[in-house]
């Protein structure tokens, strides 16, 4: 069996389910430190989340803590296919805009950005996400393929959607919220030294604390957690919904998945990220090593060993089989993401855009 077919069982028959990864986190100060868990902002009903970390339960000890979301995890990851040999796997799609410069593999909604659809390249990537409605995945793989890789939703245009094939999520259990205080303290005494005015005045006290010229405490506000019950990396590979792409024909098919799988390993075993915000340097745990399953249809479940250069090195292959697509510097184009916002553009209303312009 070459190299190019070792994972073709994987790929053409529904034996196997997933590939698994759990891999135990400890903070760098160790097992019982404190560290810094995602924040985010408040729902429309604070009543249902009033933002911050988010806890679920809200209270109690039983609960689990979102660390890092699915989204952040994929961000962290796909821009290893910029640099190194890792480059070589997909094309380089560089839209310049001013004196900025953004790789389509740091775009956030990917494929379907507004940044890279603001360009030349939109009617060719609007043509392969029409080809894509119709079942061919192989016209996005020549364009964008970490798209096919951690997920796609063309949300302002053609509809078309596809689920992650890699996934990865950090989660702390049973954690104790920490609070912190603070007390900010002026190099000098402005207003006791005559250097400011003193005031009574609401507005002038406000900007004098804004800009730092007096005294400002702050209490009670977040300062971490501490995960009693562990913290924890899991990571899935689904080759269910890898074998749900195809291409024109079972040849081109075959060729299409194993190039999306061979991405998909690397991006499955590449060494994780251990600083993810200030307050938040986690790294493995080296009394409970990382564990690889092979998760089959039936439910069986089997340990898996494949290293991360293994996986780059099928992923070349599989590369050349299928052939990279070509790699563009384009230009953003204001009066392109002006018709756009306007509605004149080549691309599909959405509903709120249909809406604003009818009122």
């Amino acid at each position: 069996m070459s190299d190019l077919q070792r994972f073709d069982g994987w790929l053409q028959t529904d034996t196997t389910a997933a590939l698994v990864i759990r891999e135990p986190l400890v903070p760098v100060e160790g097992p019982d430190g404190v560290f810094f868990p995602a924040t985010f902002a408040a729902s429309e009903d604070k009543k249902t989340f009033p933002g911050g970390f988010n806890i679920d339960p809200p209270q109690g000890d039983k609960n689990v803590c979102l660390v890092d979301s699915v989204g952040s995890q994929s961000n962290r990851v796909e821009p290893l296919f910029q640099s190194g040999g890792y480059a070589e796997l997909v094309p380089q799609i560089v839209i310049e805009a001013g004196d900025r410069s953004v790789n389509l593999l740091e775009a956030g909604h990917r494929a379907g950005d507004a940044v890279v659809r603001s360009t030349g390249l939109q009617k060719q990537l609007q043509s392969a996400f029409l080809e894509l409605l119709r079942g061919d995945a192989s016209p996005l793989a020549k364009i964008a393929p970490t798209s096919l890789v951690f997920g796609v939703w063309d949300s302002r245009d053609t509809q078309a959607k596809l689920p992650r094939i890699f996934s990865s999520t950090i989660r702390a259990f049973d954690v104790q919220r920490l609070t912190r205080s603070a007390q900010y303290t002026p190099a000098l005494d402005y207003v006791g030294l005559g250097l400011l005015e003193d005031t009574a005045e609401k507005k002038t006290k406000d900007a004098y604390s804004e800009r730092g010229f007096v005294h400002v405490p702050s209490s009670g506000t977040p300062g971490g957690v501490i995960a009693r019950g562990g913290i924890r990396r899991d990571g899935t590979l689904s080759l269910a919904a890898l074998r749900q792409l195809c291409g024109d024909d079972d040849k081109a098919t075959l060729s299409l998945r194993r190039y999306v799988l061979g991405l998909a390993l690397v991006a499955f075993t590449a060494p994780t990220a251990t600083y993810l915000r200030q307050g938040c340097n986690l790294v493995p745990d080296p009394d409970n090593p990382r564990t690889t399953t092979t998760v089959y249809s039936n439910g069986t479940r089997e340990s898996l060993a494949l290293a991360h250069q293994e996986a780059f090195a099928y992923a070349k292959v599989a590369a050349r089989e299928f052939g990279v697509g070509a790699s563009h510097t384009v230009q953003f184009d204001a009066n392109l993401a002006k018709s756009d916002i306007d509605g004149k553009s080549d691309v599909k209303q959405t509903r709120k855009r249909a809406a604003r312009q009818s009122s």
